[in-house]
């Protein structure tokens, strides 16, 4: 029967084996210390094993079931995005010496890696207009809470104030994280679309370590980032910025206008949705804020002989040896998908990757307005991206398997994180064509009728 199962399981004559070795009689007694109490009585409630083929069938049965985009036209977006991404992105991280490629501790046979994460810093650089970037985090959700981290310590303050219109998994957590520091999490409150100036105001004082936005925001709409830090630096609180990288090939980017930490997710650029993740988050300071960056940074440098070379340079050996003096917990990064980023940056160009983002805030526009013509009502007051709230006459909840239907998947249901029921977050993307937004917003209009 072993044959049937892709793994080798112990046999009987293994186990006795390995109780000898241990000197002890049975596998029961290898549980000796954890008390009766809160052991397992009885069997698991799992299914019984099957062997491969037939498992196989199953889970292939299953996988059938589902809808995905590429099957139906998608409209969703919040945080993951349908985004094209060159064919030579697949080719590259799928060569072995990438695909394999683990922490690249020795330089001298890591040259290829080292250079490819250099690059990677480099790009992100020019985007957020910033000093200095790591070679990347796991998202740009933890990224955001490493941000508030590296503030409270830098300031020795002890509360961070955040937007309402930052993404609520940015601010799930950031609430997470503050728990072990110690921190305070205050959240700033909106005027419809964007943050409330007034209220921010009065939120920052002096005991404010930094103070969050999102640009383009969760709503997609662009945040006032300029009058936010004058606000910010009115009281010597950090300015940390969260920002989706395709948009800065339009927008001014954070850098120029006053940001210390720019954080953010690369998945729109060369990463495939994947239902989800894995991601990578992108993390720039300026100068001053250097020493104090989370993770990894990849330095050009020459060897003996002159010529360049690549190695890991200003990483904080406490987060690897003296773990109680850390200021985060992030010792590794997300090297495959930042070598995705950075080969889709370089495919794309300056201006491919400058095209992207002005085909988003064009398509996302023409919707909008679609949207109005037909009676709809958009909430967003202020300029946006690639997305925008759109509010029904009935629950979003109550008509989306109604659109996958009719061959649409519609868009995030703002019901849960801001009590919007009747309001769906649309994303229009690059790959949405004129034909399929019109459609989209024909069925939309017919089965909220």
């Amino acid at each position: 029967m072993t044959s049937t199962f892709r793994y080798l399981p112990d046999t009987t004559e293994d186990q006795k084996d390995m109780l000898a070795f241990l000197n002890v009689s049975s596998v029961d007694d290898l549980f000796s210390d954890v008390p009766e109490s809160i052991r397992l009585d009885g069997e698991l409630a799992i299914p019984n094993a099957l062997p491969e083929p037939v498992l196989w069938k199953q889970m292939q049965k299953m996988a059938g079931k589902n809808v995905n985009a590429g099957e139906l036209p998608l409209f969703l977006g919040a945080g993951t995005y349908d985004h094209y991404i060159p064919s030579v992105v697949n080719h590259m991280i799928s060569r072995s010496e990438f695909y394999t490629a683990y922490t690249p501790y020795q330089p001298e046979i890591s040259q290829g890696e080292l250079q490819a994460i250099f690059e990677f810093q480099t790009m992100v650089c020019e985007l957020t207009g910033m000093d200095v970037a790591n070679s990347s985090m796991y998202d740009g959700f933890t990224a955001l809470a490493e941000a508030a981290s590296l503030a409270v310590a830098h300031t020795k303050r002890s509360k961070v104030v955040v937007s309402k219109a930052v993404h609520p998994e940015s601010r799930a957590i950031l609430t997470t994280v503050a728990a072990g520091p110690g921190y305070a999490v205050e959240e700033a409150k909106l005027t419809a679309d964007i943050t409330d100036l007034d209220s921010l105001k009065d939120q920052i004082d002096d005991d404010t370590a930094a103070v969050i936005v999102q640009y383009p925001n969760f709503f997609g709409s662009i945040e006032d980032v300029k009058e936010i830090n004058a606000l910010a630096k009115a009281h010597g609180a950090l300015l940390i910025v969260s920002s989706n990288p395709l948009s800065l090939g339009l927008l001014q980017p954070p850098g120029r206008l006053g940001a210390d930490i720019v954080v953010g997710d690369m998945q729109p650029l060369g990463i495939p949705m994947a239902f989800g993740g894995p991601h990578c988050g992108y993390f720039a300071v300026t100068k001053p804020l250097m020493r104090k960056v989370p993770g990894r940074i990849v330095g050009q440098t020459t060897d003996a002989d002159g010529k360049r070379g690549f190695v890991l340079t200003l990483q904080a050996r406490e987060q690897h040896i003296r773990r109680d003096k850390a200021t985060s917990n992030i010792c590794s990064n997300q090297a495959l998908n930042a070598l995705a980023s950075a080969v889709c940056m370089t495919a794309l160009g300056k201006t491919g990757l400058r095209y992207m983002a002005r085909l988003n805030m064009e398509k996302a526009d023409y919707a909008a307005k679609a949207f109005t013509q037909k009676g709809f009502s958009v909430m967003n007051e202020s300029p946006f991206f690639n997305e925008f709230a759109v509010e029904l006459p009935c629950a979003v909840a109550d008509i989306q398997e109604q659109l996958i239907e009719k061959g649409f998947i519609g868009g995030f249901d703002l019901r849960v994180d801001y009590g919007k029921p009747n309001h769906m977050l649309v994303a229009v993307t690059e790959q949405r064509t004129r034909e399929e937004i019109d459609q989209f917003i024909d069925v939309l209009e017919a089965v909220t009728a």
